[in-house]
């Protein structure tokens, strides 16, 4: 191959093949003075393409080796001092050495012979073929390609030549025409070509159906926004138009504005887009609108911060509530572990106590301290699942449950929700509330409670949920067992007269117009209010009358009388009125069959009198509006008394000839509950050997046929009605000596608790044969029980 020395004119962005004719326009100095070079002598150039075509000025290393060597034609100098240059490629050839570099390249070229390759052998000829058609097909697509290569086909046999024709006219990129070029072999040269067609045309295929898509979607939005304007012209000249318009703008915008949940969105758009062509008259119309209202103003993410202030939160709870210890700790460990863990879920508790002890009031308590909004509902009463979850959308007048609705009062996914009275849902026909409150009370269902109404899934875990219940036993078990119980038990009268001087009177003197300088509640007053005027374990009663009292003073005030500024326990006799109750007290002596029970009723404890007398005849006869668990308690007190009659020294033919008559006074009182039992045997075994029973004794506990002491519940209730009576011991089962914790220590210093095992125990206790002392021992039974103080 022969060698020969030309100046280089480095090429950007194309590559020349052999046989192709085209203008350059050059700028570059030492491009300028290569071609200078060429024309003063015989007019070759070598042209070889740049790797980089950014390169302003390219090495030797940045130029391809294998270029084509080329004729000037014509140049042209231009305006710009740039030339245009006119060229016709000639051969390949290939950098061999670069003999100058600068003021231009000059470079030594060898020389490329290419084997020539008929294209009439079979091979080259299917190629041919496949390439033609292929290159019909790109011109039919719309890409411009020069009308003379088909010709040229037709009239060139070499295989070579054909294949760097069409390279030169199909509009590869820089490295793929380079990839060509190299190629020396004619029928691997025309593989190359056929393969880069074949592309061509597959990419050709795919944006032409690319630009259908698009065409058409234009088409048919253009379509559609012609035949909404027609539409809107139309219903502007009926007088409905403009109303229609503006309200679904209206709609979209807001739509638009709120933040929604994906499948929310996705599905309050759908609706929009059926509301917006349905006729503003349709009766769906207006069902469709109001959905989509709910939609918006229903708060999917919004919520209100926390305040994880502990301390802040503590002070809050006590500043609003005495005592409730448990449930103010509950709260601060809640926001303690909220603030460790942002993604806790809401808490789910049930408050269980006697009307007025502040289950509802504690629930706002408990929003103010977490800077929380507060809602409530009442489900006293509530039998119709639909107030829960909600109506579907296909009946008339149809609007979402209770939950839903409240949230959207709310306005915020967050707040403290109180369920009231969930212990008085009731059932019937139209389903089971308790059972949609399942899910909604649930942590790992409420996640995506799904409202009948709404048929969208809202998240529920953010809510902190606060049942309330007079009594757990009637809360169904599947709901009760999701929730977290507190009890909440009574106050003592003490407590109920710090609870009014700090919270009762100052809110009762706000609401009268007056205040605490005006008129002075000492502790005797509230006592009397206490005693003779409530009965109950909260403090619901007492605030009423504290305002009745505030009422009178005010209006002596009012009216420019004088009016007592300090109260005295006859005013308040005189403003309220005659006792309603006498003091629940003791009895004044010890006196035969006659004993104290200690009872527990949904507004806290009471005392319990017990009588027992005997007439001739024999069995058993129960006055007093009993239960059936009470009259089979008084049973078996009788029954263990006969067992046990030769140890109590009672002959066995007093009871076939006497009839033995239990009494409980209150008669219009119903009475049911297994705790008085040892009461019973006690006032039984009293009556019956003339042992008088201590006026300072009150007992509760379950009677066995065995002489057993079985244990009960509410203690602490009952230890607070025995304080309130003036009882001084109360007798409790062994086996609740560890409800010991719960008692507060002032009850503890007033009252002296003793368990017993035996009812024997209790009698040796109760009946004034011997001498009870603070600490004593049973001798009753083979164990000896300690008192506690």
């Amino acid at each position: 191959m022969s060698t020969t020395v030309m100046p280089l004119l480095p090429v950007r962005d194309i590559v020349v093949f052999p046989y192709m004719i085209l203008p350059l326009f050059v700028g570059r100095d030492n491009s300028i003075k290569a071609v200078e070079e060429a024309l003063a002598g015989n007019r070759i150039v070598f042209l070889s393409t740049q790797k980089d075509m950014l390169e302003e000025a390219p090495g030797p290393e940045q130029i391809y080796e294998v270029g084509t060597v080329a004729m000037i034609v014509r140049m042209k100098k231009l305006p710009d001092g740039r030339a245009k240059v006119l060229i016709q490629g000639m051969s390949k050839g290939k950098i061999k050495a670069f003999e100058q570099t600068d003021p231009f390249f000059k470079v030594q070229i060898e020389h490329i012979e290419e084997a020539e390759m008929d294209s009439g052998t079979p091979e080259a000829s299917a190629l041919m073929r496949s390439i033609r058609e292929q290159l019909e097909k790109i011109v039919a697509m719309g890409k411009l390609l020069s009308p003379d290569i088909l010709v040229v086909m037709d009239e060139i046999k070499d295989v070579s030549k054909i294949a760097d024709i069409i390279a030169a006219n199909i509009g590869l990129g820089v490295n793929d025409a380079q990839e060509i070029l190299e190629v020396s072999d004619p029928l691997k040269k025309l593989y190359k070509v056929h393969e880069h067609l074949t592309r061509e045309v597959e990419i050709i295929t795919i944006q032409n159906k690319i630009n259908n898509m698009a065409k058409d979607e234009m088409v048919r939005a253009q379509k559609e926004y012609f035949l909404k304007e027609q539409m809107k012209a139309i219903k502007s000249e009926l007088g409905d138009g403009d109303i229609k318009t503006d309200d679904m703008s209206d709609l979209r915008k807001r739509l638009t504005e709120i933040e929604l949940p994906e499948e929310i969105k996705k599905e309050a758009f759908k609706q929009l887009e059926r509301l917006e062509r349905m006729h503003p008259d349709a009766s769906e119309s207006a069902v469709l609108r109001t959905y989509l209202e709910w939609i918006i103003e229903t708060p999917w993410m919004a919520r209100t911060e926390d305040n994880m202030d502990l301390e802040h939160a503590k002070e809050i709870l006590d500043e609003d509530h005495y005592d409730l210890e448990e449930i103010k700790e509950r709260i601060v460990e809640h926001l303690a572990v909220a603030k460790l863990n942002k993604k806790i879920k809401g808490p789910i508790l049930c408050f269980v106590g006697a009307p007025g002890v502040g289950k509802t009031s504690l629930g706002k308590s408990i929003a103010r301290a977490l800077g929380r909004k507060f809602i409530r509902i009442s489900l006293g009463g509530v039998k119709d699942e639909a107030e829960i979850r909600g109506h579907r959308r296909t009946y008339v007048g149809a609007m979402p449950g209770k939950i839903i609705q409240s949230l959207k009062q709310a306005g915020t996914s967050n707040p403290v929700f109180v369920l009231d009275e969930i212990d008085k849902l009731g059932a019937d026909f139209k389903g089971d509330p308790s059972s949609a409150l399942l899910e909604v009370l649930d942590p790992e269902q409420n996640f995506s409670f799904r409202d009948h109404y709404m048929n969208l899934p809202f998240d529920l875990t953010n809510v902190m949920f606060i049942a309330t219940a007079n009594l757990s036993d009637t809360i169904p078990p599947a709901l009760r067992d999701r929730m977290e119980t507190i009890n909440l038990a009574g106050y003592t009268s003490e407590e109920k007269i710090k609870i009014a001087h700090r919270h009762l009177i100052p809110k009762q003197l706000k609401e009268n117009g007056m205040d605490d300088k005006d008129i002075k509640f000492n502790d005797k007053v509230i006592m009397k209010i206490i005693t003779e005027y409530t009965r109950e374990a909260g403090v619901r009663t007492l605030e009423r009358l504290i305002g009745k009292t505030c009422r009178k003073l005010a209006k002596l005030v009012a009216t420019g009388k004088e009016f007592p500024r300090k109260l005295t326990p006859q005013l308040v006799e005189k403003y309220l009125g005659c006792p309603l109750y006498l003091s629940e007290e003791k009895n004044k002596s010890d006196e035969i069959g006659i004993s104290t029970g200690l009872a527990w009723t949904q507004f806290g404890g009471e005392i319990l009198m017990i009588e027992v007398a005997s007439s001739k005849g024999s069995g058993l006869k129960l006055t007093g509006n009993l239960g059936d668990v009470m009259k089979e308690s008084a049973s078996t007190a009788l029954s263990y008394v006969k067992t046990m009659a030769q140890q109590y020294g009672i002959a066995d033919e007093y009871f076939q000839n006497n009839e033995i008559h239990v009494h409980f006074p209150s008669g219009a009182v119903p009475k049911d509950g297994p705790s008085a039992g040892i009461a019973i045997a006690t006032a039984i075994i009293s009556h019956i050997t003339g042992r008088p029973v201590s006026k300072d004794v009150a007992m509760t506990g379950e009677i066995s046929l065995s002489g057993k002491v079985l244990p009960i519940g509410g203690l602490k209730e009952k230890a607070l009605a025995a304080l309130r009576a003036g009882i001084k011991i109360v007798i409790a089962p062994d086996a609740n000596r560890k409800d010991l914790v719960n008692i507060p220590a002032e009850y503890k210093k007033k009252i002296k608790f003793m368990f017993a095992e035996r009812v024997e125990d209790v009698i040796d206790a109760a009946l004034l044969s011997k001498k009870v002392e603070s600490v004593e021992f049973f001798k009753g039974s083979k164990k000896q029980v300690k008192a506690v103080a």
